[in-house]
């Protein structure tokens, strides 16, 4: 076994973590004095991006704000809305493969990069793509994302899904806020020894903490007067995640129906856990990319995902341009 090897096995979750932020923050410092003219900068510009390739070995301290930007806004795209990162204006991008411990995403729509820039003239970082258990990842893997956009000093975060629409009455393409879920995934990521050094708030951190409000009710408020700005409705739903990969059995979705869901997805809630655990806000949008099973006439896809998630990215991002100044007032207000 290597030395590196030894080193990695060495390390705690919460060591991996603080690693992982501090390269990204290192990173985006990088992107911040660093200018397409400057002899032996390592940062490649592009017209709206500028894409990062990092020199692995550069750490800073945890908690260093992300360059001039200490954006406190974090952002999660889900499968087909990948693109809305396109409205992220003077962005630079780190790769997920470029970043310790980081899991890689495998599915298709995923893109598996680290957006930070401006959007709607407020500093925001955005998941471009998401992991899932289905892939093979562990749920500290499958949450880790989450755990770094934490300690890269997210206050609060948007997760965004494509989702199976339950509910009578939802449209292909329509967007809706969650406002509460049910886990059906058999595990919480929360499982194991609780490390309270996670805490972003005070009274974070807890073994048993409060999922009342798993989904803020500020944020939802803000959210659907944002919609209306727009010219649309945000409706509020239940999302109910399983653990994938195969879609659900129309008498599956019988029974989520009863249990309450109008919404079933592969995603979100792990991250919703630990976000909360942490003391993030949790602003929830799905996509109703699908009609669920047994309620649509065509047999269900991950193309059909796909192809929804394209068509309502503009709206999507319409929504966060607005949305992204107003939450990162509404964070820096608070103690």
């Amino acid at each position: 076994m290597s030395e590196a090897q030894q080193r990695i096995l060495s390390m705690t979750y919460f060591d991996q973590v603080a690693e992982a932020a501090a390269f990204v923050q290192s990173r985006l410092q990088r992107f911040q004095s660093c200018s397409p003219q400057e002899p032996g900068c390592d940062v490649a510009f592009s017209s709206r991006k500028r894409h990062l390739s990092p020199k692995r070995g550069e750490h800073v301290n945890s908690g260093t704000a992300l360059g001039a930007l200490a954006p406190r806004v974090g952002m999660v795209l889900g499968s087909g809305l990948g693109a809305v990162a396109d409205a992220v204006a003077d962005a630079a991008i780190v790769r997920y493969q470029e970043i310790p411990h980081f899991p890689q995403s495998t599915v298709e729509g995923h893109s598996g990069r680290m957006v930070a820039g401006l959007l709607g003239g407020a500093p925001v970082i955005v998941m471009q793509g998401r992991v899932h258990s289905y892939e093979g990842y562990t749920p500290r893997e499958v949450t880790f994302p989450m755990r770094v956009l934490g300690a890269l000093g997210v206050r609060a975060v948007v997760l965004t899904n494509a989702a199976g629409g339950i509910q009578d009455g939802y449209k292909v393409g329509q967007l809706v806020l969650l406002a509460d879920h049910i886990n059906m995934m058999g595990w919480n990521p929360l499982n194991g020894p609780n490390e309270p050094r996670f805490a972003a708030r005070p009274g974070a951190g807890l073994r048993f903490f409060d999922m009342t409000e798993a989904y803020s009710k500020a944020l939802r408020q803000m959210a659907a007067e944002a919609a209306r700005e727009d010219g649309f409705t945000l409706e509020e739903g239940v999302y109910l995640a399983t653990p994938g990969p195969s879609f659900e059995t129309p008498a599956e979705i019988r029974a989520f129906r009863t249990l309450g869901a109008t919404l079933v997805g592969m995603s979100t809630v792990p991250e919703t856990i630990v976000a909360r655990h942490m003391g993030l806000e949790v602003l929830g949008i799905s996509c109703v990319t699908n009609l669920a099973a047994g309620l649509g006439a065509t047999p269900l896809s991950h193309e059909e995902v796909n192809e929804t998630g394209r068509m309502v990215e503009r709206r999507l991002a319409g929504l966060l341009k607005r949305l992204a100044p107003r939450i990162a007032a509404m964070v820096e207000q608070e103690p």
